[in-house]
């Protein structure tokens, strides 16, 4: 995979003021009790790291190998046992029904194929594993246009990210149950990545 190296030396800056104020709380609801082994797929600069305290094990996922230095360099700030993987979300190397929950947080907007990345979730989900959901997703009437329009020149700048995608309506199509949904405006309608979906699911 090609290393966003630009992109990867200022997310944890340019995210530094959502984290404080919108998005670290959320995490800690959605991460904090998570136990046995959890997989976070898209692992980024390591942001769930600080959250994930009771996990047996946490296996780190980030083909982006820009961002998967970034991410090494805060391994010590680790509650858990981990494992860093090269592992793109499309093409898991883990074996069916291996991990007891899988966490996608802002990044199902920039895999190349969110279907077979939801594929591979509940692939190597157990019976009864969870998979957690922080995801800015698609809004409704024109915020989803002006999404659609903005989203060329957006996924050039951000990586990849398509703020248009109906991430809800994929997780479903994939085949799981949502089980606990908010879903909820972070910012004015003209932020594109402003809808925000923190969800927990299972495996249908």
């Amino acid at each position: 995979m090609r290393a966003h190296r630009v992109f990867a030396a200022v997310y944890d800056r340019m995210a530094a003021s959502a984290e404080r104020h919108v998005l670290g709380e959320r995490r800690q609801r959605l991460l904090g009790g998570l136990t046995g082994r959890v997989l976070d797929v898209g692992a980024g600069t390591g942001v769930n790291l600080d959250h994930v305290r009771g996990a047996d094990e946490l296996v780190l996922a980030e083909p982006d190998p820009a961002m998967r230095a970034k991410l090494h360099r805060k391994l010590d700030r680790a509650h858990v046992p981990v494992r860093v993987s090269e592992a793109a979300a499309e093409a898991l190397p883990f074996e069916d029904a291996s991990f007891d929950a899988v966490v996608c947080s802002l990044v199902l907007c920039t895999v190349t194929d969110p279907a077979r990345a939801l594929a591979e979730a509940r692939r190597v989900l157990r019976p009864g594993g969870t998979l957690v959901l922080l995801e800015h997703v698609r809004g409704t009437g024109g915020q989803a246009r002006w999404q659609d329009r903005v989203t060329p020149l957006w996924k050039r700048l951000g990586a990849g990210c398509h703020p248009n995608r109906n991430t809800r309506a994929a997780v479903e199509n994939a085949g799981f149950t949502l089980t606990r949904v908010d879903e909820t405006l972070i910012g004015p309608r003209w932020v594109p990545v402003s809808p925000l979906l923190e969800a927990t699911a299972r495996p249908s």
